[in-house]
C-alpha cells in the first residue's frame, strides 16, 4: 500500500534552515504527484508547494516562493523540501500528500486531489 512518511523537522532560529524527507514507499513515484502542506495551531491546512507527475513542474504557495525549493530522489523514492530563511510564521506541522493525478506539466497546492497523506513532522521557527 502507498505510504508517506515525513522526517526532518525541528526547532530553528528566525532565518535559519530544514530540510524535510518524504520518504515514499508502496508506489512508483514517478507516477505520483507529490505535494507539501502545513498546519499552524488554530489553522486550516494550507498548500505549500508540489512536484508533478515525474517531477517536470513545481508550484510555491506566494508566501514561501523564492525561499522554499522543492526537489525528488527517485533512487531514494523520496521528495525534500528545502526550508530556507525560516520566519516564525512558517511554524506549523508539515506533511506530505500523493495524489494518482494524470497530469505531468502541472501540480496544484489545494488539498483537494490528494488521497494519501503523511503523519506530518513539526517545524518551529522562533527566537
Amino acid at each position: 500500500q502507498l505510504q508517506l512518511v515525513e522526517s526532518g523537522g525541528g526547532a530553528v532560529q528566525p532565518g535559519g534552515s530544514l530540510r524535510l524527507t518524504c520518504a515514499v514507499s508502496g508506489f512508483p513515484l514517478d507516477s505520483l504527484t507529490i505535494g507539501w502542506f502545513r498546519q499552524a495551531p488554530g489553522k486550516e491546512r494550507e498548500g505549500v508547494s508540489c512536484i508533478s507527475r515525474g517531477g517536470g513542474a513545481t508550484a510555491f504557495a506566494q508566501s514561501v516562493k523564492g525561499r522554499f525549493a522543492i526537489s525528488r530522489d527517485t533512487a531514494k523514492s523520496a521528495v525534500y523540501l528545502q526550508l530556507n530563511n525560516l520566519k516564525p510564521e512558517d511554524a506549523g506541522v508539515y506533511y506530505c500528500a500523493a495524489g494518482q493525478l494524470g497530469y505531468n506539466n502541472h501540480c496544484p497546492v489545494f488539498l483537494g486531489p490528494y488521497d494519501y497523506w503523511g503523519q506530518g513532522t513539526q517545524v518551529t521557527a522562533s527566537s
